[in-house]
């Protein structure tokens, strides 16, 4: 059983600028004391082809955690566009939000992203060079993809369980959902 369960997760400012910081609201209950803070991470998957580029926005300690409700607003900047291969730049992503305890992974949020362009003319031609200050953002906030890991809370330097899921059921699980998505039309439907 978890000692911590993440509750709630407002995705704030949204949609937004592509440059402009990612807020999430996250409300979580701790139900026992916790020796150690909690690791929270945002990390933006730059390419589905490879996790090379991907990139940690921010990773923060937070603690000591009193049982009970808590909350707090997570902030981290935008990914450096450089660091994206430009194929990948304009379409949809991931966003990640993950929190460890003791190095222990136990749970991941992930969320899809569709970084376009708002005007009709430029998502029908596209320039050659992205135009950034142009470029938008639109997360699907409504259907995040929650996995969790079982971990060891009293003492997580124990080699913990198997995952409830394999990384790479993970992946072959949201390639499935970003392909289904985009052959709904969700993306396009959210910007309506």
């Amino acid at each position: 059983m978890s000692i911590v369960s993440i509750t709630q997760v407002n995705v704030l400012d949204n949609p937004t600028h592509f440059a402009n910081p990612y807020q999430f609201e996250i409300t979580f209950e701790c139900i026992a004391p916790l020796a150690a803070d909690l690791e929270w991470k945002i990390i933006y998957v730059g390419s589905a082809d490879s996790n090379a580029h991907d990139q940690v926005l921010e990773s923060i300690m937070v603690g000591p955690i009193p049982v009970g409700v808590n909350k707090f607003v997570f902030q981290a900047d935008a990914p450096k566009p450089e660091l994206i291969p430009h194929n990948d730049i304009v379409g949809v992503t991931v966003i990640l939000i993950t929190c460890s305890y003791q190095d222990k992974e136990f749970v991941r949020i992930g969320y899809y992203v569709n970084n376009d362009y708002l005007e009709q003319e430029l998502r029908e031609n596209p320039p050659e060079q992205i135009a950034y200050e142009k470029l938008f953002r639109s997360i699907l906030a409504e259907k995040p993809r929650v996995t969790r890991f079982p971990i060891n809370w009293d003492n997580p330097m124990i080699e913990e369980q198997p995952p409830l899921q394999t990384e790479e059921q993970v992946q072959e699980i949201e390639a499935a959902q970003k392909a289904q998505l985009m052959e709904s039309g969700e993306w396009e439907d959210m910007e309506a």
